[in-house]
């Protein structure tokens, strides 16, 4: 699967695009979270909304949600269809109260299905998106209150939504056979919504060696050569996953 880092940056970040990213494996595209940047982030790599077959969010956060209401107008009237959005099914109802149904509602269309062609999914279990892509969403720990899910794909690849740290759940995955981790990273301490340097500097040099940091701050350049095993990931560059 190559994986293509349309942005790396934080909610804060002014340097980078809101962390989301464009997942492609046998012609089929998969974006991977939708944020406040992610419209001009997609056309400045040379895509279109209509060129994605679905859409895969995390969580609620605007980094993270913040360009759906532009996809969905997009895709209405431009594309006449409706996108593909795989989502959790506890996010569903709280995706659209809380986020989208203020912008999108108008005449008869007041759900999300008019707008989406949503796609739930239950935590735990292992999806096959497309041939060379398959996913399972965990839940793993950001705001209290508010839900929030990371993906594993493929069984060797686990890409993080905003998650606090926790080295418990990256040994695991580890010793389960995930091969490569891309770990959202607040560079400053203390960690409280994220996973900070210094504490995933107190991971094993094996399992260093297996994370890339994505979702940093702007003062990402003041802490290269400070990241132990750890690899950062660059915005705009495609890998292989």
């Amino acid at each position: 699967m190559n994986l293509t880092m349309l942005g790396t940056g934080s909610a804060f970040a002014k340097k980078f695009n809101n962390n989301n990213a464009l997942a492609e494996a046998n012609g089929f595209r998969l974006l991977i979270d939708c944020g406040i940047t992610l419209p001009k982030a997609l056309h400045d790599a040379g895509y279109g909304f209509g060129e994605l077959d679905a859409i895969l969010i995390s969580h609620i956060h605007g980094d993270h949600v913040g360009g759906l209401e532009e996809l969905a107008f997009q895709m209405m009237f431009k594309h006449a269809r409706k996108p593909v959005l795989y989502i959790a099914e506890p996010l569903v109802q709280p995706l659209w109260e809380h986020t989208l149904k203020g912008g999108l509602t108008q005449g008869e269309l007041q759900t999300i299905d008019d707008f989406f062609d949503v796609r739930p999914l239950q935590p735990g279990t292992e999806y096959e998106l497309a041939p060379g892509i398959a996913v399972e969403l965990i839940e793993t720990k950001h705001i209290p209150g508010k839900r929030s899910f990371s993906f594993l794909f493929n069984r060797r690849f686990f890409y993080s939504a905003d998650m606090r740290f926790d080295g418990k759940l990256l040994q695991q995955l580890v010793e389960q056979g995930v091969e490569v981790i891309y770990q959202d990273c607040q560079l400053e301490a203390p960690g409280v919504v994220h996973a900070c340097l210094d504490e995933l500097l107190t991971l094993p040099a094996s399992i260093q060696a297996k994370i890339q940091l994505m979702h940093y701050g702007d003062a990402v350049e003041e802490f290269r050569g400070k990241t132990g095993a750890m690899n950062i990931v660059q915005q705009g560059k495609t890998y292989i996953v």
